[in-house]
């Protein structure tokens, strides 16, 4: 970081604590308790203050927006997975009815299928839902960003988008690429300028420092996408290193990956679902994008949002260490070093599909 601060630091873990216990209400004199005796009463007290009616899935403030959105994000990218078209509408259908807010989509997800099915899904109900979708030009220029959000406006069979992010921003010479003259975030300016989109951000999973980089050149960005979980802490931290800059600077900080991609430390038994979102919903952010491809995991995920209680600072330690042997090497946060998680067409973009 350009200041010279250590992001991992003691003062940085305190920073996100106390403006994820502001963001649920808690009032300074809460925040005078001594850590190692009061923190469960602290977070006690912080849920009471904010906690919805029995029932609700709670929601949390979208950065600087002025918005709020739910804390779990219907991912896109699985709902565009079920083969079955009536069974995906209905899964949305119940997902949004259960008090999912927030839906996640892209470009290029699935060939677009998964704008198209969520398009159809929200007829009749767009004005429940706060509406994301990405634009996937990878490098390429605000003409074909400026397509895509036509292409995506019409699958979603809506007129505007309440967030349009930048997707996949994971290859070093991305920032270049997307801040060169006429490039994706004039694409941004444009849009918000046509009144086709009211907020804007990106997103990327590889490194840190490639989130840095973009932050670092001062755009007003409303939000801002990364993986989290209980391995990040360990290695290449998007927790550590680029958390605290979020909530600095006002940007709303998404979750992804919580269950690391693929679920495989759950089936592994290193942890449980409900762990590794309890942890990650503990951590200062808006929301935390979700992948739900059946009722079955609507369901599970729909519980643990309902019931949850803030982690104090000694458990989510104690779960980091308890995972740090697997978490060390990355061997379950592929999607950093390796790129068989980018996108077909980022990759062609850089020569490497």
């Amino acid at each position: 970081m350009k200041d010279g601060k250590d992001p991992s630091s003691h003062c940085s873990r305190t920073l996100q604590r106390r403006q994820f216990l502001k963001i649920l209400g808690v009032t300074g004199s809460v925040l005078a308790l001594n850590p190692a005796s009061g923190t469960r009463s602290m977070l006690a007290t912080a849920v009471s203050h904010a906690r919805p009616a029995p029932g609700d899935i709670p929601k949390r403030p979208l950065g600087r927006t002025g918005i709020e959105v739910s804390v779990l994000c219907f991912g896109g990218a699985h709902l565009g997975r079920i083969q079955d078209e009536s069974e995906a509408v209905n899964l949305l259908h119940h997902a949004i009815d259960a008090g999912i807010t927030f839906l996640d989509n892209a470009w290029e997800y699935n060939g677009g299928r998964s704008e198209e099915l969520m398009g159809k899904g929200l007829q009749g109900r767009r004005q429940q839902v706060i509406l994301m979708t990405k634009l996937c030009s990878h490098g390429r220029d605000k003409k074909v960003a400026m397509r895509q959000l036509e292409e995506s406006l019409r699958r979603l069979k809506t007129d505007y988008l309440d967030l349009w992010q930048i997707h996949e921003v994971v290859y070093d010479d991305d920032p270049d690429r997307h801040f060169m003259p006429g490039g994706a975030t004039d694409a941004l300016f444009e849009a918000k300028r046509q009144g086709k989109v009211r907020f804007i951000g990106f997103t990327g999973h590889k490194h840190p420092k490639i989130h840095l980089d973009m932050l670092s050149r001062n755009f007003p960005f409303d939000t801002c996408q990364m993986p989290l979980n209980t391995f990040d802490g360990s290695y290449r931290s998007f927790e550590h290193d680029v958390l605290p800059v979020l909530n600095e600077r006002g940007i709303a900080p998404i979750g992804m990956k919580s269950l690391s991609g693929n679920a495989e430390p759950i089936k592994q038994g290193i942890l449980t679902p409900q762990e590794a979102m309890q942890y990650v919903l503990s951590l200062p952010i808006a929301s935390l994008v979700s992948g739900i491809d059946s009722h079955d995991v609507l369901k599970q995920n729909i519980t643990i949002a309902r019931h949850f209680s803030p982690m104090s600072t000694a458990q989510m330690d104690g779960l980091r260490k308890r995972v740090a042997a697997f978490a060390m090497d990355g061997r379950y946060e592929l999607f950093k070093s390796t790129n068989r998680y980018d996108g077909r067409i980022g990759k062609e973009q850089h020569g490497l599909a």
